[in-house]
């Protein structure tokens, strides 16, 4: 049976090092069973959250895209910066858009887009810390929506020094505990699939 795991940068910028971790992950986790998709959040174009908007004009067209793309996945891999010991707002206000129910599906379980699911935790940081802080917040978050996270996450200190030209991390047991959460969310998720 094939799975399919969803990547999420928790950044906008273009040369993100969230982007980056991703990669090292996800091709970690790639074989023949699992599908990779990666979705930008620059690219959709999220608007902040309003209850107002919602009810005016429904879901805009980027959290749909998202709200789908994470339906139709058995696990997801977020890299996240951490901005003051947090997750970005940009991630927080997809994963606030992507919880709310959409109308158009009234027969959708409560918070079908993560509930059940698997997920596994990045972060890279110019500081000494990796940006483990804005994982905790991050942790919590998914554990409250009803996601399953894995115990594995990785952290990268002096991130915008750690990666090779080609995208590898140049530190090899760095790079190995990133490979290690895009596997174990690869895992889980065929074991639950299976079941």
């Amino acid at each position: 049976m094939s799975i399919r795991l969803l990547g999420i940068a928790g950044s906008t910028r273009r040369e993100s090092l969230h982007k980056r971790l991703l990669h090292v992950a996800l091709r970690a986790a790639e074989s023949e069973d699992v599908r990779i998709e990666h979705l930008d959040l620059r690219e959709l174009d999220i608007p902040l959250y309003d209850s107002d908007l919602e009810g005016e004009e429904g879901m805009p067209e980027g959290v749909s895209r998202l709200r789908e793309a994470l339906k139709s996945s058995d696990g997801v891999v977020i890299a996240s910066p951490e901005y003051n010991g947090s997750l970005t707002a940009v991630l927080k206000n997809a994963i606030d858009w992507t919880s709310r129910p959409d109308p158009r599906f009234p027969d959708d379980p409560a918070l079908v887009a993560w509930r059940g699911k698997v997920a596994g935790i990045l972060s890279a940081s110019p500081g000494g810390l990796g940006g483990i802080r804005g994982l905790v917040h991050l942790r919590a978050i998914l554990s409250h929506i009803g996601m399953v996270v894995v115990p594995q996450q990785a952290a990268i200190p002096s991130g915008h020094k750690a990666f090779h030209e080609n995208g590898s991390i140049l530190d090899p047991n760095q790079h190995a505990q990133v490979e290690s959460v895009g596997r174990a969310v690869a895992e889980l998720a065929a074991k639950l699939a299976a079941d």
